[in-house]
């Protein structure tokens, strides 16, 4: 186990723009935490979230779901997807649990196959009878994929719709296409069916302009998502109904002429926050807990590229990251998702391959 020790030293400027916020990102903020190894000889683990029967729930890209006991690392696998093709990028990505589990024990997730000779993207609904999935029920179907670019994160919302990110599959004419399904986040019924008060009429897109979101998190009634830029801007948003979030005309905040006038015409929402150089930003979770008080109202973000764990600190209108801070630096490689138990401990996984992944857990020193 590692200790993170408090201090000041500020090692890079990593946020900055002409018109956006710049913070520099400190290295620890005094927190008094340890982390530890719970799980390894993964393989490209992508989801992990808290389920209602006290046990963490995984996805590895390959096409496996497994259940983690959060006590002993016990990893228990549910089902191998058959079909599944991990390609490049994609493979089995996000998945999310119905909201009242224990009447309807719905599991959601999103994957890649092929179909005809081109790689395509589908949500399934399975049904968890206390040792395996079953009962696969295809609810949402025909979304382009890549090699990279796939989203895509899974979400259920107060209101009982389903959220689903999805990247622009690497074809930069489909996110400005309202009548396209990638480059957007889309919002649906829990039979996959398409609610009657989206903003575009029969549509089942909810936002778009996106390239890669790939962190999906309420902050009380806020989206936020966290979204891959290309050579540039990095982006944590805070999601509106109808928005424009402007790519590929706009990269990050609109402060380039070109983005100025496309952000003015379109209506583009800028991102509450940008990475510049890029981090590759990935899972984010809400830290609210009293267990770390120095987390508390913090989005926490997993980062590839970076291999750090952030801290966003948020102020108490929930809408402006005031302060950046990050853990786990450069310790255990690329870090895909992130997770809080209900008891605020923090659980963190790489994506590294090799069957050499790890299930990192964080908690008080």
């Amino acid at each position: 186990m590692r200790l993170i020790l408090p201090g000041i030293l500020f090692y890079a400027l990593l946020a900055f723009s002409c018109s956006g916020p710049a913070y520099k990102s400190v290295k620890g903020n005094g927190s008094a935490v340890k982390d530890s190894v719970l799980a390894g000889g993964l393989n490209f683990p992508w989801e992990i979230l808290w389920g209602p029967d006290n046990t963490i729930w995984m996805t590895e890209r390959g096409g496996s779901i497994s259940r983690v006991n959060p006590a002993t690392g016990m990893v228990t696998r549910l089902l191998q997807i058959p079909g599944v093709v991990a390609r490049g990028e994609g493979g089995l990505l996000g998945m999310v649990l119905h909201p009242d589990f224990s009447v309807n024990p719905y599991v959601y997730v999103a994957h890649n196959y092929e179909a005809g000779g081109e790689y395509r993207e589908k949500i399934v609904r399975y049904q968890y009878d206390g040792n395996t999935l079953t009962s696969p029920l295809v609810i949402f179907d025909n979304i382009k994929a890549s090699y990279v670019h796939n989203g895509c994160r899974l979400l259920i919302t107060a209101d009982r719709k389903l959220l689903v990110s999805t990247g622009d599959a690497s074809d930069q004419s489909l996110p400005q296409d309202k009548n396209a399904v990638n480059g957007k986040i889309l919002r649906l019924n829990l039979d996959g069916t398409i609610p009657t008060d989206n903003p575009f009429a029969g549509n089942p897109v909810w936002s778009y302009g996106h390239r890669n979101a790939q962190g999906m998190v309420f902050v009380k009634d806020r989206l936020y998502i966290s979204e891959h830029g290309p050579d540039k801007d990095d982006e944590v948003s805070i999601v509106t109904k109808g928005g424009n979030y402007g790519w590929p005309d706009v990269k990050g905040f609109c402060n380039e002429p070109g983005e100025k006038k496309f952000c003015s015409s379109n209506g583009v929402k800028e991102p509450v926050y940008a990475w510049t150089p890029t981090i590759a930003v990935c899972g984010i979770d809400y830290y609210n807990s009293d267990l770390i008080p120095g987390w508390k109202n913090s989005l926490l973000m997993a980062t590839l590229k970076n291999e750090r764990l952030y801290q966003l600190q948020l102020d108490e209108t929930y809408t402006t990251i005031k302060a950046t801070f990050t853990f786990l630096d450069e310790k255990y490689g690329r870090l895909r998702d992130v997770c809080v138990s209900p008891d605020g401990h923090v659980y963190v996984c790489t994506s590294n391959g090799s069957n050499d992944d790890k299930l990192v857990v964080i908690s008080p020193r």
